[in-house]
């Protein structure tokens, strides 16, 4: 069924059958506007969207490259676009790198090849060209969630949540506080360990380099940068994680060295997924806008940024405190 065999059905003109059955523009109710779209589907009528996207010159697709949809994290960033997209009309289609730059490259193009519109990558890598190159190819794109501090990008505040989750800790009388960083090549990471720093300083707390145990984003890296942390002579009586997963898996670690969370030791997260406030001992987390940074991102894409000072847009994380974090006992001494 086409088009003309609508339009002829009808009684109307293709172009008026055109004009009723296109998604993108506000929905009709009159009653030609009915009739052409009970013709439509009694006929059995189907846009033919690549057809149209040739036409127009894009597809209202956003191609979405992130680490791994394993991780909580970027699953609920995937879904926050989708669901933008969905909102203006575009569709979000995904690709996993296992956070790799080569494979970064290569998912870009794969998905490239497949005609989207433009790119929103959360893979972004201290020292990476990668957002230049597709920068000097025409590419339109933006970062989420990470930023190399020139692309647009749409971030959370990671400094102050990072302040913010220290502060707490600071303000319930913990003074030994270590903290399970990620890797250093992420801008979140960085952001987060240096609101940490912040936070200590201004407590005028001591910071054991020691407390400082960088690694990936994983469960299995939070246990065992947990163990390394109760190993250490003066160890922490709170330990701060860079994001839920290292957070969970600093929480078996503990529980495995017949540590008690929180009456031996206090334990904070970053991300806020929905599973940490289900867990046996409901963990405290600051919470990141993902809705809302999604929503950011895709405007940047879409409509660019109004200003050299609008280019990387930042959204305010919240603290929410759980039963994981508690008043440090020697504090009570």
């Amino acid at each position: 069924m086409t088009l003309h065999d609508v339009a002829a059905a009808s009684g109307v003109s293709k172009s008026t059958v055109s004009r009723i059955l296109d998604e993108r523009l506000p929905r009709s109710e009159s009653e030609t506007a009915r009739k052409v779209r009970r013709v439509a589907a009694e006929l059995g009528y189907m846009r033919d969207v690549a057809a149209a996207s040739l036409r127009r010159g894009n597809t209202n697709t956003i191609g979405v490259i992130v680490p791994r949809l394993t991780d909580t994290v970027m699953a609920m960033l995937y879904e926050a676009l989708a669901h933008a997209c969905a909102r203006s009309g575009r569709f979000a289609i995904v690709a996993t790198t296992d956070d790799e730059p080569q494979a970064d490259r290569a998912a870009a193009e794969s998905l490239l090849q497949r005609g989207v519109d433009g790119l929103v990558l959360s893979t972004a890598r201290e020292g990476d060209d990668f957002p230049v190159r597709l920068e000097k190819r025409g590419i339109p794109y933006v970062l989420a969630l990470r930023s190399d501090g020139r692309s647009m990008s749409s971030v959370g505040d990671d400094k102050l949540g990072g302040y913010l989750a220290t502060r707490h800790l600071l303000d319930l009388g913990h003074r030994r506080i270590g903290i399970i960083a990620g890797p250093s090549y992420a801008s979140s990471s960085r952001g987060r360990l240096a609101g940490y720093r912040w936070a200590m300083t201004e407590a005028e707390a001591a910071i054991d380099p020691d407390w400082i145990v960088e690694s990936s984003f994983g469960i299995d890296s939070g246990a065992e940068a947990a163990e390394r942390l109760m190993g250490i002579p003066a160890r922490p009586t709170a330990i701060f994680a860079m994001n839920d997963n290292t957070a969970i898996g600093a929480l078996s670690a503990l529980i495995k060295l017949g540590l008690s969370v929180p009456e031996d030791i206090s334990l904070v997260g970053y991300n806020d997924i929905p599973i940490v406030s289900r867990l046996s001992v409901p963990l405290t987390s600051v919470r990141v806008p993902f809705d809302r940074i999604a929503a950011e991102a895709l405007d940047l894409l879409c409509r660019g940024a109004e200003s050299p000072n609008d280019r990387i847009r930042i959204a305010p994380p919240t603290l929410i405190p759980r039963a994981s974090s508690v008043h440090c006992r020697s504090a009570l001494r």
